[in-house]
């Protein structure tokens, strides 16, 4: 380990420990400062994360995710009870909670070096609330039911989109359910139209099960400790999820892409969409992802129009964007922009966009 690799690592940390107080988690934003400041690599945990050769930022690796993950799973677990009594609903010192962390760093090691070689999985219910206006006007554009595709599905909480209740500024949408989506609103009311979901999959390199409570347990332990709303918001979707049935497939990206746009479908819209997961794919995967969908659009009808609905990071400071492209015009506008997490949606809709 060289002093600039671990230098670059404490400043990735500080990094994601002010997006997670952007993002209304400070407990998460102190445990990160807190590795920033004060990891060191006299421990085979520290050695690891201090020494790490990949991009360790939140855009790359989410290397201060992976370990805030990883020690939210054994509070969760019940593995680490002293780790535990450091954590939310309690109230303790800096100095108290770092010696909790390197009590676990130590005693949990094997635990932890294991769980670091996996990428955090979220899967935000409340990125629905950005979706669901999208496939309101895909619905309003092409009148015609939909075909859902999600890429990075996770454990398929936002395929179940259209199983939650909505409430979108004055604008209400859906029928009574265990969760309920109210987002801060800020623009005009979405469209009015009639949606009828003929189909719906998924795919994702490591599928969560909802029924598992070994995958509750990886999904609960990537949502902040502090954020009890979240957590029991995906608690909820998770039972409608379970209930459903549907199960997220395996497989990688490109491969599933090719099956899923191999064969036209006439009478219907295919909706492909992601959110928060095409910025993960390596450079090559997203270049020939983005020429096989433009492929696939570029043999789209009127008969059989294609959608693409994504909520994606841009770079620009406010939240990620809403885009969406349809075919066969192959016209792309950004509809709108929402919170990482959902928390809020800047709706301008299709009509208002800027082609």
């Amino acid at each position: 380990m060289t002093d600039d690799r671990s230098e670059l690592i404490r400043q990735s940390f500080l990094r994601q420990a002010k997006a997670c107080a952007d993002l209304g988690s400070p407990f998460t934003a102190r445990l990160c400062t807190l590795a920033a400041e004060r990891l060191t690599d006299r421990t085979p945990v520290g050695a690891t994360v201090l020494a790490w050769p990949g991009n360790p930022d939140g855009t790359g690796d989410a290397l201060a995710l992976r370990l805030a993950g990883t020690l939210h799973a054994l509070v969760r677990s019940g593995q680490d009870p002293a780790l535990a009594e450091t954590y939310p609903p309690h109230a303790v010192d800096d100095d108290t909670l770092w010696s909790a962390v390197e009590a676990a760093l130590r005693r949990d090691a094997a635990f932890i070096l294991d769980r670091l070689k996996s990428a955090p999985q979220t899967n935000e219910v409340r990125r629905s609330s950005a979706l669901l206006p999208g496939f309101l006007t895909i619905a309003a554009l092409t009148g015609k039911p939909l075909i859902l595709s999600e890429v990075g599905a996770s454990a398929g909480l936002n395929l179940q989109w259209d199983r939650y209740s909505y409430q979108l500024g004055e604008f209400r949408w859906g029928n009574a359910s265990p969760v309920t989506l109210a987002p801060h609103w800020r623009g005009p009311q979405p469209p009015e139209a009639e949606i009828k979901v003929t189909e719906r999959a998924g795919c994702d390199l490591n599928p969560l099960d909802p029924s598992s409570e070994d995958d509750r347990l990886r999904l609960f332990s990537y949502i902040w400790a502090d954020q009890q709303d979240r957590l029991d918001r995906t608690a909820a979707a998770l039972e409608i999820a379970t209930e459903s049935g549907l199960k997220v497939e395996k497989a990688d990206a490109i491969d599933w892409l090719h099956k899923r746009l191999a064969t036209p479908r006439p009478g219907v819209a295919h909706v492909i969409y992601h959110t928060i997961a095409w910025q993960y794919l390596p450079p090559a995967l997203k270049a020939e992802g983005e020429a096989l969908i433009a492929g696939a659009g570029s043999r789209a009808t009127e008969a059989a129009p294609l959608a693409r609905l994504q909520l994606e990071a841009d770079g620009k400071p406010e939240g990620a964007a809403l885009l969406l492209t349809l075919w066969p015009t192959g016209e792309t506008r950004e509809i709108g922009r929402a919170d990482f997490h959902g928390r809020w949606v800047k709706w301008v809709g299709w009509e208002g966009s800027a082609a």
